[in-house]
C-alpha cells in the first residue's frame, strides 16, 4: 500500500507525457496544501494575524540593569543585559510605537521585520509617564501600518489576540479574553499604571509594545505587563489612550518646529473623529478660521480619524507649504488651505513666568482629552518640561503632570496662571498650594516662590 500513491502518480505521468514524476509531486503537494487551507481553518484568528503580522516589529538590544530594577540581579552591582520586546509600525516611513521601558537606556536599539531585514533604530522622542516612545527605521520601502481600532467599546469577555516576541521567540501569537477593563497596576518603584486592559491571552517579557487585537484585526491595546508570579494574567494600555500620546510623540511642532497652532482631540469610537479644541492665537490655524468644534476629515489625500492622523499627514512638510483641509462645521462641509508656518521662538525666561517662576512648560489639554482623567476640575495644563533643580522639581513634579490649581485659582489656561504669577501680592502667598492630576490621582503640595521672584526681579 505504500507504494500505490507512487505507481499512481508515475501512471498518470506516463500519459500525460509532458510532466515529470518530479513536477507532478511537486503540483500535486501545493495542491493539497491549498486544499488543506479551508475556509474552516482559516478562522477570524487566522486572518487577523495576517492582517497585522507585517506591521509588528521585534525588538533586541542591551541595556544596563541595576540591583532593584530586575529581581534576578543580586549583589550591588549593575548588569548587562539583552533586551527585548515589540514594537508597531504607525507610519509607512518608519515610524515604530513600543514601550518606553523596552528602549530606555538601550545604546543601539535593533530592530526585525516579520519578513525579515534587521534595522538599527533611532529613539525619536518617549513620554516615560504612559510608558511610550517612538523610534524610527530607515527603510527602503513603505511600511504596512497596523489597523488601529477603538477601546471605547471593549466587552469584559471578548476574544482578543496578543502578538510579540516573547522570550524572544519571535511572532509569538497568544489568544484569550478580556478579563477587565480600567485596572490599575504598579509594577516596580518606579512604574505604575492607570487605566489597563486586563487579559488572559499570554504575555511574557518580549511582549512589551506589542498589539493587543480584537477578533477583527484592529489593536486595541498595547501590551505593556504581566503580573508577576501570577498566572495567565497580562495587561495593555488601552489604544485610545495610546494613539493620543502617539500623536504628541510625532507631533510636527515637536519633531520638526513646524507650526500649525491647533489643540485637537479624539472622540473614539466606531466611526472616531478628530475635534478641534482650541487655535492659538495668529497661528496658521487661526488663519484660516479654524473653531472650536470643528471636525477635520481630511488633509489632502490623508483621511483622518484621529490626531495621529493628523500629525501624519503633516510630517515631512516644510514652512509655507499649503495643505488642503475639509472640515465639518456643524451641517456644513468647509474647505480651508492651511499654510505651515515655522515655530514661533520660544518665551524667554522673562516673557514665560511659568519657567521663570516655577521651572515648568506648560500646554492646554483640549476639553475632549481632560475627561479621561474623571476629575471635578473643568481642565488643565500638561507639564511637557521640569527645569532642574526648580520649586516645581523640589516637589517631584514630572512631565505628563497635569496642573489644574494654584492657591484659590483653577489653572485652565496659560493665562490663568500668568495672571497668579504676575499678581502684586503673589509671594505673601508663598508657599504656593498647587494641586495636579497624575493618572488618575489628584496630589497637592506647594511651590516655595518667594526666592524664586526675587532672583528673577532683579
Amino acid at each position: 500500500m505504500r507504494n500505490a500513491p507512487r505507481r499512481m502518480l508515475a501512471c498518470i505521468a506516463h500519459r500525460m507525457g509532458r510532466l515529470s514524476l518530479a513536477a507532478l509531486c511537486l503540483a500535486t503537494l501545493s495542491n493539497i496544501s491549498t486544499v488543506h487551507a479551508s475556509d474552516e481553518r482559516r478562522t477570524p484568528i487566522v486572518r487577523a494575524i495576517e492582517n497585522v503580522r507585517d506591521s509588528v516589529v521585534n525588538i533586541h538590544g542591551q541595556k544596563t540593569l541595576n540591583p532593584g530594577e530586575d529581581p534576578t540581579i543580586h549583589g550591588d552591582s549593575p548588569r548587562r543585559v539583552n533586551g527585548m520586546g515589540t514594537g508597531v509600525v504607525i507610519d509607512e516611513r518608519g515610524y515604530i510605537l513600543t514601550n518606553f521601558h523596552v528602549v530606555d537606556g538601550v545604546q543601539k536599539i535593533e530592530v526585525t521585520l516579520a519578513g525579515g531585514g534587521d534595522f538599527v533604530a533611532t529613539q525619536i522622542s518617549t513620554d516615560p509617564t504612559f510608558d511610550l516612545a517612538l523610534i524610527k527605521i530607515d527603510c527602503p520601502h513603505k511600511l504596512p501600518v497596523i489597523p488601529i481600532g477603538t477601546s471605547s467599546d471593549l466587552m469584559v469577555g471578548e476574544s482578543v489576540i496578543a502578538v510579540g516576541n516573547a522570550y524572544g521567540y519571535e511572532n509569538t501569537v497568544t489568544r484569550g479574553i478580556v478579563s477587565a477593563l480600567h485596572r490599575s497596576v504598579q509594577v516596580s518603584d518606579a512604574q505604575g499604571y492607570d487605566d489597563l486592559i486586563q487579559t488572559d491571552a499570554s504575555i511574557n517579557p518580549g511582549n512589551s509594545g506589542g498589539p493587543l487585537l480584537n477578533i477583527d484585526g484592529d489593536m486595541i491595546g498595547l501590551n505593556v505587563a504581566v503580573r508577576a508570579g501570577a498566572q495567565g494574567i497580562g495587561f495593555a494600555i488601552p489604544v485610545d489612550k495610546a494613539m493620543r500620546t502617539a500623536a504628541k510623540l510625532l507631533s510636527v511642532e515637536r519633531l520638526e518646529s513646524n507650526w500649525h497652532g491647533i489643540v485637537t482631540s479624539d472622540k473614539p469610537g466606531e466611526h472616531s473623529e478628530m475635534v478641534v479644541d482650541s487655535v492659538d492665537k495668529e497661528s496658521p490655524g487661526a488663519q484660516v478660521g479654524l473653531k472650536s468644534g470643528d471636525v477635520i476629515t481630511s488633509v489632502g489625500k490623508q483621511e483622518i480619524a484621529r490626531s495621529l492622523d493628523f500629525e501624519r499627514a503633516l510630517l515631512g512638510h516644510k514652512p509655507g507649504d499649503e495643505l488642503p483641509l475639509v472640515i465639518q462645521r456643524k451641517d456644513q462641509v468647509v474647505n480651508v488651505t492651511l499654510v505651515l508656518a515655522a515655530m514661533p521662538a520660544r518665551p524667554t525666561a522673562d516673557e514665560d513666568p511659568a519657567w521663570n517662576v516655577l521651572g515648568v512648560r506648560l500646554t492646554p489639554v483640549g476639553a475632549s482629552e481632560f475627561k479621561q482623567y474623571q476629575s471635578r476640575y473643568r481642565g488643565g495644563l500638561m507639564i511637557g518640561e521640569v527645569r532642574p533643580g526648580s520649586p516645581a522639581a523640589r516637589q517631584g513634579l514630572r512631565h505628563g503632570d497635569v496642573l489644574v490649581g494654584m492657591h484659590i485659582w483653577e489653572t485652565v489656561s496659560i493665562d490663568n496662571v500668568n495672571y497668579i504669577l504676575n499678581r502684586p501680592d503673589f509671594t505673601d502667598l508663598d508657599p504656593v498650594k498647587f494641586y495636579i492630576l497624575r493618572g488618575t490621582e489628584t496630589l497637592y503640595g506647594h511651590f516655595s516662590v518667594a526666592q524664586t521672584k526675587k532672583v528673577a526681579a532683579r
